[in-house]
């Protein structure tokens, strides 16, 4: 890979912060947070700038020598966390490297600029929608929405009452 892929733009909610970029997928119902220099490698993915020239900015923002494998560790975070355009194509002799091997490589000087994202999925409304009316069947009071479930003796159901 010599050019960096296009960060995805459409149907992301995205509020940058002073150290970090959150994300919402609306697609898939998840949110990411990416810190500095994830952020930084994500606004470099334009399609057009070179992973030299993505190195190059790195160094000059964050004051750190690293090499090339620290951007190609945030674009697989990026696309693992489906925040590109489209899949990496690589060279097959061009493995994924890890957070571990960079840090182990690279020395501790160099590892407050490894990019990191962090992911949650959020429950969608219909989720949250889940419990059950009143007057509808039910099998203990964490099935209705009233937290109220009569059950009769000798039944296992009941009715979820008001």
């Amino acid at each position: 890979m010599k050019t960096l892929p296009t960060s995805r733009q459409k149907r992301l909610v995205i509020q940058e912060l002073p150290d970090e970029v959150l994300i919402y997928d609306l697609d898939r119902d998840k949110a990411h947070c990416l810190n500095a220099p994830a952020a930084f490698v994500w606004k470099q993915c334009d399609g057009r700038t070179t992973v030299v020239e993505a190195l190059a900015r790195f160094e000059e923002e964050f004051g750190v020598d690293v090499d090339e494998a620290m951007i190609l560790l945030a674009v697989d975070q990026l696309e693992e966390f489906d925040l590109l355009q489209e899949r990496v194509k690589r060279p097959a002799r061009m493995n994924r490297v890890s957070r571990r091997a960079l840090i182990r490589s690279m020395g501790l000087a160099a590892a407050v600029a490894i990019p990191l994202i962090t992911s949650i999925g959020i429950p969608t409304v219909q989720a949250f929608a889940s419990c059950a009316p009143n007057g509808a069947s039910c099998r203990g009071n964490g099935n209705c929405c009233s937290k109220n479930c009569v059950i009769t003796a000798g039944h296992d159901s009941g009715t979820c009452a008001p």
